[in-house]
């Protein structure tokens, strides 16, 4: 089968785009995937690099890749829900390949209205984003949350999960953004890299961050005694000390969750936007525009 596979840490130069890879096995509870489309996402070079090896140490030689969408080929003999031919997403491993093996529990089927190429800028985001809110923040109706890095696709998933689950929403974003944060619903905007609208944030319920770094060590003072910091960057520094509940998480499969969240994409209740879309040979160029020129969107690989 064709796959990009990475022998050993570095530049992109270290992907190597090969044709005689074999197909994965699979095992009695796991599914085959014609895979059709993937995505980019920063963990992806993040792995490639090295830079989180300490935290997710690869088994070289490795491919990478986290979204899946595509046709189901073959699978177990305990596998009841698919047939083949079904068309699937998942949040899973090894995707910048045309064949991959995916568990049954964690596989969802691609509403109808969804391209292949719209479900694979999917999974983690929708993931991500939602679990962010339902586990980490834990939000509650009539809350008032800020959502960091709102026009990103765990930020847009984080806005719309929050306002389903009857809270206020906030969207941060920078001052060049405005007009993309305000189609997202959120009842106000404010620009992060302004001062002086950091300054009228006050008494939050909770933050769902998605940015870190300087940006949240200066919105901490914002949560009200007793608040939330919900994190998918871990806990940062200077939350030690305060009077506030800090729940870093790791985005984990749950198909279900994903369906019903692909079903309120599918309905056009909110968007992520998909930027730029390779084919599967170009993995190298893709992965070196999504991390260099930033751009609004998923960045696709296509097989």
């Amino acid at each position: 089968m064709k796959a990009v596979v990475l022998y050993e840490y570095g530049d992109i130069d270290k992907l190597q785009y090969e044709t005689n890879q074999q197909e994965p096995p699979f095992g009695p509870n796991e599914v085959r995937v014609r895979v059709r489309a993937t995505s980019i996402n920063p963990i992806d070079w993040k792995l490639r690099s090295g830079a989180a090896r300490s935290r997710f140490p690869l088994q070289l030689p490795a491919i990478l890749g986290r979204d899946l969408a595509g046709e189901v080929v073959d699978f177990g003999r305990d596998v009841q829900n698919f047939k083949k031919g079904d068309r699937v997403m998942a949040l899973t491993n090894a995707t910048y390949a045309e064949f991959a093996t995916v568990g049954a529990d964690i596989l969802a089927p691609i509403p109808d209205g969804l391209s292949f190429e719209q479900a694979a800028a999917l999974p983690l985001v929708l993931t991500t984003g939602s679990q962010l809110i339902e586990r980490a923040v834990k939000v509650q109706p009539g809350w008032t949350i800020l959502v960091t890095g709102a026009v990103g696709g765990v930020g847009r998933t984080a806005v719309h999960v929050a306002r389903k689950h009857g809270a206020h929403v906030i969207a941060g974003v920078k001052s060049s953004q405005r007009d993309d944060a305000a189609k997202l619903g959120a009842e106000r905007v404010v620009a992060l890299d302004d001062d002086k609208e950091v300054a009228t944030l006050r008494n939050l319920d909770a933050i769902a961050d998605t940015v870190g770094g300087e940006t949240i060590a200066k919105l901490l003072p914002a949560i009200k005694p007793g608040g939330v910091l919900g994190s998918v960057l871990g806990e940062p520094r200077e939350a030690a000390g305060r009077n506030i509940l800090v729940n870093a998480i790791m985005a984990q499969p749950d198909a279900r969750r994903l369906y019903e969240l692909a079903q309120d994409v599918a309905r056009g209740e909110f968007t992520i936007p998909i930027a730029k879309v390779f084919q599967l040979e170009e993995a190298r160029k893709a992965q070196d525009f999504a991390e260099h020129d930033h751009p609004n969107g998923k960045v696709l690989l296509v097989a």
